[in-house]
């Protein structure tokens, strides 16, 4: 099972580490910011965080930690 360019799902992350990411989690909320770390359990920790609601900044939150079994999905922005 050789993947061509031998990438794997925390390859993907680290590309993404200190770039804006977005999260969504289970809960329907979504948060954009820098991407500052991440574990084997995709727990996050995100700094520069706005919260976003409807398409719109509802709040900044500055650094928050994000817990793994709570994201749906980590999309580079």
């Amino acid at each position: 099972m050789d993947n061509i360019n031998n990438s794997r799902p925390l390859d993907a992350l680290n590309k993404s580490r200190n770039k804006r990411v977005i999260v969504e989690l289970k809960s329907g909320k979504e948060y954009v910011g820098e991407l500052n770390a991440f574990d084997i359990h995709i727990n996050t920790v995100l700094e520069n965080v706005e919260e976003i609601e409807n398409g719109q900044v509802k709040r900044k939150l500055g650094t928050v930690f994000i817990r793994g079994d709570t994201i749906t999905i980590i999309s580079p922005q």
